[in-house]
């Protein structure tokens, strides 16, 4: 393996530099202000042991409501921050840039493993440039990414070091290995997905198997024809090993969420929520939703929740047709990797890794999750993309015809995308132009809406925000949130009619009260305040403080640990 020099780190980080300077005067925008303004685990004053018992938003785990995201490794980084400079944007993103640069000079020591020197530069420059990073790098919350890729990367280095001259086994970059595994699962749980990576890497790099050979070898084993080589039985104790330790941290990780999943409204991700076969065809078709964005980033949005992607419902829908192709090139691509031992086949089939084993987690293969799409975890997968690119560009620039011509293309390839993402820094300057670049993207969203009316409402501007939520309403008519956006913006102008006929309305979309039915699983706890605003609405007129009072008792029964419901209530009473 080739050693990485200054000329090349300094031509990255100086790319990385010229990209995101402009991040450094963005604001705290979307989920930073949950993680970071809203954040009591960064302050001082809170025990650093609080840090290993709450999420990653300063939710404590054992809640309900507790979002599941386990990342305090990231969070001690925001706290580090905070001790700094306390709420001052600049020092958060410039942090952010410097990870990026990190992640970027070592992802050009692993390329590496795989390419030529040329190639492997050309693809680390890809990755530094990418405009689907900007949501990573920019947006503060995405550090996690950042973190845990950096040790991600360095725990798949030592495993490649695990290997002596001799085919021996060498135990201490395993057992680093095993070590950094963990702590990029502190900082973000698709961390452990390396272990996958170093599996494929030792049995099909490290020792030169292919699938047809491995298939051989084993039939021969089954039938008594043959018995394993000693260096089969060396890989399969490194295997073991390596599983061994992943399923450790499984078991320590789910014993954190104690064996519960975290809540999601519908809205997060609808077709979670949807029958057969919707679900399985939409969540299909993301997966080439994902590969485009990798392809062609030219139309970025910060949140891809409701109605963004329309679900498939028919097996006759187009759109299908998109799901066929990608899994079409895609077993193509696999097929040629593990079939094949030649070089080109080893670097096609670590880019496929690279790209398919860190994306599982937010696949919906194991378990539904919060978004439909999310470009923050497409940081690592875009690893392999570059790879891939990189490889396919030295196979035709190898051919004297079309040299000139690829040298072209990669550097008005490297050249847009790098202007993209300089442009892409500026929407995340502020929740306003955050979300107003995104509905130039895709106005079938009502939390994009919502969102904007949210950033107008802040600077005292209820005209323009009504405007916004009205809209959402529009867009989502059955989005209890975008009612109650409504009812308070009115109470805001002092129109407390049409206030209350929007509360009603946002109440009418609730799960009718049954007696003796727990709800906490089915409703989102800040849906219920629409019983609170409402009482605190007609509670003005004495004629219908009874009609608050039900209000108020309703909101209990529907959810007896909601303490806002009790406050309200006393407070009505005195």
């Amino acid at each position: 393996m080739a050693e990485i020099n200054l000329k090349e780190v300094t031509l990255i980080v100086g790319l990385v530099a010229a990209c995101y300077w402009n991040s450094l005067f963005c604001g705290f925008v979307f989920d930073d202000v949950s993680a970071i303004l809203d954040n009591k685990d960064l302050h001082p004053t809170t025990p650093l042991k609080t840090l290993f018992q709450n999420d990653f938003w300063g939710t404590p785990m054992s809640e309900e409501r507790s979002h599941k995201s386990y990342r305090p490794l990231t969070v001690l980084t925001f706290r580090l921050n905070y001790l700094f400079s306390e709420l001052k944007p600049m020092s958060y993103h410039l942090l952010n840039m410097m990870f990026h640069a990190v992640v970027s000079v070592i992802f050009l020591k692993v390329c590496k493993l795989f390419l030529d020197n040329r190639s492997s530069m050309i693809a680390s420059l890809l990755f530094a440039v990418h405009p689907i990073h900007t949501e990573a790098v920019t947006g503060v919350v995405g550090r996690a990414e950042l973190l845990s890729s950096i040790f991600f990367l360095a725990a798949f280095l030592s495993y490649t070091k695990s290997k002596g001259p001799d085919n021996s086994i060498v135990w201490t970059p395993i057992a680093l290995t095993v070590f950094l595994v963990a702590v990029a699962t502190l900082c973000k749980e698709q961390g452990i997905t390396v272990v996958g990576i170093c599996c494929v890497y030792e049995v099909f790099i490290a020792q030169g198997y292919t699938l047809p050979l491995l298939c051989t070898t084993a039939g021969q084993f089954l039938r008594g024809k043959g018995s394993i080589p000693f260096s089969m039985l060396q890989t399969l104790i490194k295997l073991i090993v390596l599983m061994f330790s992943t399923l450790l941290l499984v078991v320590i990780r789910v014993q954190v969420i104690q064996s519960q999943l975290p809540v999601f409204t519908r809205f997060d991700n609808p077709a979670a929520v949807s029958p057969t076969p919707t679900r399985q065809l939409t969540f299909n078709y993301l997966l080439p939703v994902n590969a485009w964005l990798l392809l062609n980033p030219s139309e970025l949005c910060c949140d891809w929740t409701m109605g963004t992607i329309p679900l498939i419902e028919s097996f006759l829908d187009v759109r299908n047709l998109a799901t066929f192709i990608f899994f079409c090139f895609l077993g193509a691509l696999g097929v040629f990797s593990l079939r094949y031992s030649g070089d080109s086949s080893k670097t096609v089939l670590m880019a496929l890794c690279l790209m398919a084993l860190p994306f599982i987690p937010a696949s919906n293969l194991f378990f539904p999750v919060g978004f439909v799409v999310a470009e923050r975890v497409l940081y690592v997968p875009s690893m392999g993309f570059c790879i891939l690119v990189a490889h396919g560009w030295q196979k035709i620039s190898n051919k004297s015809i079309l040299k000139k011509l690829s040298w072209v293309c990669l550097s008005m390839v490297i050249f847009t995308h790098a202007l993209k993402t300089l442009h892409r820094n500026w929407d995340w300057e502020s929740e306003y132009t955050l979300f107003m670049s995104a509905l130039k993207v895709n106005k079938n969203n009502a939390k994009l809406w919502n969102n904007v009316g949210h950033a107008l409402e802040n600077e005292k501007n209820f005209e323009r925000a009504l405007k916004y939520f009205l809209q959402a309403t529009h867009v989502q008519p059955d989005d209890i949130g975008a009612h109650m956006n409504v009812g308070r913006t009115y109470k805001n102008l002092n129109r407390t009619k049409e206030a209350e006929e929007s509360y009603m309305m946002a109440k009418s979309l609730m799960p009718q009260v049954i007696p003796g039915k727990k709800y906490a699983a089915r409703i989102a706890p800040n849906h219920l305040n629409v019983y609170i605003n409402l009482a605190n609405l007609i509670r003005a007129n004495e004629s219908r403080l009874e009609e608050a009072d039900q209000l108020y008792r309703q909101a209990i029964s529907m959810r007896p640990d909601f303490k806002q419901a009790y406050i309200s209530r006393y407070c009505s009473s005195l």
